[in-house]
């Protein structure tokens, strides 16, 4: 993996963090209309957990984390979330469950102080990859067959390697039925030797429901590769 790649990498994810409050504040010292809804579920292969990560935030994604106060709660297929704590996040509510236990539908339902609901609900499921990747992969198109989409979908794809002269593969695809192919031109973009792949399902969306403050809810589980690319 290139050093400045995660160089950069890491600048940016302390920028972005930067941005957002990681403060803590109640949700009873807040209108109950102004409270941001923040849902992420995430996993990767060779995990044996999917983490579900609720934060609640006052007017906006950047806004203070929230404790709630009772009866003011959030339930994730109807048990109740406690609330932990960090420097780094804040205020947040989170459960790692299981990722064999965890496939198909939930719900996330958030009870406010005037005890009114706000249900949403959410399917999951984990990606697999049914091809197997040999050790030495020559330079011709590499054909990927992944179990768990639709039959027409999106995958980020992210191919590096160790050199830093060369730019790299960092793209969302098409997946029709299943099958996509990193071409032999593609290929040409990383140089011989090892070579890193990651292939990411994601998903960031509205919540259905909420206040008027909105929210969002966002998936990501992934799948990692390594091989060594010859001639």
């Amino acid at each position: 993996m290139k050093y400045y790649t995660i160089t950069l990498t890491a600048f940016i994810l302390v920028l972005l963090l930067s941005c957002s409050s990681n403060e803590i504040g109640n949700n009873k010292d807040v209108d109950p209309q102004s409270v941001y809804f923040d849902y992420r579920i995430s996993g990767e292969e060779g995990r044996d957990d999917v983490t579900v990560f609720i934060q609640y935030r006052f007017s906006g994604p950047d806004g203070t984390t929230l404790v709630l106060d009772k009866p003011a709660k959030v339930e994730l297929d109807g048990k109740e979330i406690q609330v932990d704590s960090s420097r780094f996040s804040g205020a947040y509510y989170e459960v790692s469950v299981p990722v064999q236990n965890f496939t198909g539908k939930h719900t996330i339902i958030f009870t406010d102080l005037d005890k009114k609901e706000y249900k949403e609900e959410f399917d999951f499921q984990p990606i697999t990859l049914k091809t197997v990747i040999p050790e030495i992969v020559r330079r011709n198109d590499l054909v990927l067959d992944i179990d768990g989409l639709a039959p027409v979908d999106y995958v980020r794809v992210l191919l590096t390697d160790t050199a830093f002269s060369s730019s790299d593969i960092n793209r969302v695809d098409t997946v029709r039925n299943g099958r996509i192919t990193i071409s032999k031109r593609d290929l040409q973009k990383v140089v011989n030797g090892p070579v890193y792949l990651e292939l990411s399902k994601e998903m960031d969306k509205p919540v259905k429901e909420a206040t008027r403050e909105g929210g969002h809810l966002s998936f990501s589980y992934g799948i990692k590769r390594d091989f060594t690319l010859q001639e």
